[in-house]
């Protein structure tokens, strides 16, 4: 995905909840309704997220040591994930506790009634168009892929967090206005806590679903299928290669893929020649998919039994298959 349009919809959000956490928490001081503290710690919460994405995606473009040949590309994954503990821990579960707390002790404000409503009303504006943003620069690069599958498939996760984190906080802003809004209506502060629980529990599945599609990006995820397909054919295109024996991909980080694949060659005169095959056919790769930055090929006379002995390794990807997303 462009970086660019990650860093726009992470900045968008970010000055969108840092304005909507100051105005939610004015409204709890003024009311004491829980789901008003709730929704603060929540767009706390999103703030602090946001703001470690871009951290992550700055540490990410540090060069390559001796002690991490490959460059450090897969810390925006560490960040995204510690975004999902943050959300699950400082934005569910403290959402969670507070309406069990005003559920045991309900008290229904006595003054400024209706300020936590006008402050919902502006955030959730606020939030549509942090949301706006997200989905604009999702679009750019989500192709013909369903939602869901465009947050499953993602290889940067900044996208599906911020758009995640939005939707949550949209929702979480509307159970809010729909507590606060029951406890004017009937004087009873149960709604509120009602509301809360209901931020609570929503924040705490969209911790889950980041948790577990993170994880598996930090395990390390191939390529997609077409994008194998592809590469595929830049190997065999030429008249270098006579088939691939097996070939395996994966992501180093959201832009980096690496390809490592055992190759059957003609018979070449000289060493000279052989790697100048192999040049050709390493030059068509980066054509074809751009993003396969580090490519390994190694040379080898074919023989029937030998990719059979090959394809018992564990994590093998051979020709026509893409490792999928092995979380959620």
């Amino acid at each position: 995905m462009s970086a660019d349009g990650g860093t726009k919809a992470i900045v968008a959000a970010l000055l969108a909840n840092v304005g909507i956490a100051i105005t939610k928490f004015i409204a709890f001081l003024l009311t004491g309704l829980s789901s008003m503290l709730a929704e603060s710690i929540h767009s706390v919460a999103d703030s602090g997220n946001q703001a470690l994405l871009l951290l992550g995606g700055k540490r990410a473009k540090r060069a390559a040591t001796p002690q991490h040949p490959f460059g450090y590309g897969r810390e925006r994954y560490i960040y995204a994930f510690i975004v999902s503990i943050v959300l699950f821990t400082v934005g569910g579960l403290f959402a969670l506790y507070e309406a069990y707390h005003k559920w045991s002790h309900p008290e229904t404000p006595d003054k400024w009634q209706w300020v936590p409503v006008v402050v919902l009303v502006v955030a959730i504006v606020m939030e549509s168009f942090s949301f706006r943003t997200a989905i604009v620069e999702s679009n750019r690069v989500r192709g013909n892929q369903s939602w869901v599958r465009f947050v499953r498939r993602a290889k940067a996760p900044e996208l599906p967090v911020v758009l995640l984190e939005d939707l949550g906080a949209l929702l979480g802003l509307v159970f809010a206005l729909f507590g606060v809004s029951m406890t004017l209506i009937t004087d009873n502060s149960r709604w509120d806590a009602a509301g809360t629980a209901m931020i609570g529990v929503l924040l705490v599945v969209i911790a889950v679903i980041l948790a577990i599609e993170t994880k598996s990006l930090l395990l390390g995820e191939g390529a997609e299928a077409h994008d194998v397909t592809a590469i595929e054919k830049a190997i065999t295109a030429g008249p270098e290669i006579e088939r691939i024996i097996h070939m395996k991909t994966l992501y180093l980080g959201p832009d980096e893929l690496m390809v490592a694949a055992k190759i059957g060659v003609r018979t070449w005169h000289s060493a000279e020649e052989l790697a100048g095959g192999i040049n050709a056919v390493e030059a068509r790769i980066r054509t074809a998919v751009p993003a396969a930055r580090v490519i390994y090929l190694e040379p080898d006379i074919y023989h029937a039994g030998a990719d059979r002995a090959d394809s018992g390794a564990a994590g093998h990807t051979g020709p026509g298959e893409a490792a999928g997303r092995s979380g959620g």
